[in-house]
């Protein structure tokens, strides 16, 4: 599981699902975000191999994207990612058994919707992350000029977090649960 969030609204950008994150997956997974949404100044990650590896940094660096990588053992300074995976792991994988990938890619692409339009957070003036991104577009010009009409798009990015939530599959009996 991948997931990325954006650090100044909670919207879940992106969220993909696959058995394994190595960093060319992750790259082609950033190209959708970017290509769908805009770019991002900054990328929030822990040190997991997936960032840390050559092909990640270089393609950070050919995008003019500064990694910010937090301090190891030191999950606060990634804390909207954790809750987020908390969060996720509750609603989606402790809460059904999944015999195959594609029903954990549709039950996560159905709790992506919930999340991002229908949840309010508290901390978002109890708004949801999507009203909560075009209120505030709304309310700086330079933003607003770049959303687009009619859809879904979000306003150009400061930071986005990712976090690699590995889960784990029994290949036996052919579930998926929700311990990561």
């Amino acid at each position: 599981m991948l997931n990325v969030i954006d650090d100044n609204d909670r919207v879940a950008v992106a969220q993909e699902v696959s058995m394994s994150f190595p960093s060319q997956r992750v790259i082609r997974t950033l190209e959708k975000v970017i290509w769908q949404n805009g770019k991002p100044n900054n990328i929030r990650c822990d040190n997991g191999p997936e960032f840390i590896s050559r092909d990640f940094q270089e393609w950070c660096h050919g995008n003019d994207i500064q990694i910010l990588f937090t301090q190891p053992g030191k999950p606060t300074q990634n804390s909207y990612i954790e809750r987020f995976n908390g969060s996720y792991r509750r609603a989606v994988l402790d809460a059904y058994i999944f015999r195959t990938i594609d029903e954990v890619r549709r039950k996560t692409g159905e709790w992506n919707v919930y999340y991002n339009y229908e949840r309010p957070h508290e901390s978002l003036s109890n708004m949801t992350p999507m009203e909560y991104s075009k209120r505030s577009a709304v309310n700086d010009p330079d933003v607003a000029d770049r959303l687009c009409e009619g859809g879904p798009c979000h306003p150009v990015y400061t930071t986005i977090i990712l976090m690699a939530a590995y889960c784990r599959y029994e290949s036996k009996s052919g579930f998926w649960w929700g311990n990561a």
